[in-house]
């Protein structure tokens, strides 16, 4: 899928904690807008300002894209997301990114999130069970406290309803001391991980020193 431009309007947004929003678009031109699960799109702010945003939503959903952001860095991105409301038109270039899941590939899918890095990861692994992906798969997620987890009662519901997901929230250890532990073999195992550079090389250290090629840990880095 080319990336192109593209138009859509904002339809609801939500605050899930005081820093982080959810906003939903629908699409105007094209009416539907087809894109992989793990991908973002390209805003521009101003002639030399664009900001990126990762879509929350799957790809089942082509009409009405749900984007979701943290408000903390209060940069240009920051303050135009938050003050997005409905009705708001929204030009876009996408779909943008490589951090894809590969549905062919027969390796074991090990999810690791910190705190917003998880939105990527919610549209992969939400397309994934809507999907009758049946393989186990694992999920590590971070935060500096719950409040942080938004996600936490999606991920809860999918461990429940498909035994093969393992879910781990995380707030009093480390993402790599808990991937360290969880993780005995790396025999057939791709790594996904998103959120801060300094998590993403610690838990490719962790994996590649039990012998996993550093090829196999996909990374999306948010800062």
């Amino acid at each position: 899928m080319k990336p192109r431009e593209c138009r859509a309007r904002v339809a609801a947004r939500r605050a899930l904690t005081s820093e982080i929003r959810e906003v939903d678009l629908a699409m105007e031109d094209p009416p539907a807008f087809e894109f992989a699960a793990g991908q973002w799109i390209s805003v521009p702010l101003g002639p030399k300002t664009v900001r990126a945003y990762t879509i929350a939503s799957t790809p089942l959903e082509p009409r009405r894209l749900t984007l979701c952001a943290d408000l903390a860095p209060n940069g240009p991105g920051s303050a135009w997301f938050g003050r997005l409301t409905p009705g708001d038109s929204v030009s876009f270039k996408g779909p943008l990114g490589g951090f894809v899941y590969a549905r062919a590939d027969a390796r074991r899918p090990l999810f690791v999130a910190e705190e917003i890095g998880i939105v990527p990861i919610r549209s992969i692994v939400t397309w994934l069970y809507a999907t009758g992906f049946g393989r186990p798969a694992t999920l590590v997620y971070w935060a500096r406290d719950r409040g942080w987890l938004v996600y936490d009662a999606e991920f809860r519901s999918v461990a429940r309803r498909y035994p093969s997901f393992a879910y781990h929230p995380v707030v009093a250890e480390s993402a790599a001391m808990v991937v360290d532990r969880l993780t005995p073999s790396v025999d057939t195992l791709v790594a996904y991980v998103a959120g801060g550079g300094e998590t993403i090389n610690h838990v490719r250290d962790v994996l590649t020193a039990k012998g996993l090629d550093r090829k196999a840990v996909k990374w999306e880095k948010f800062w």
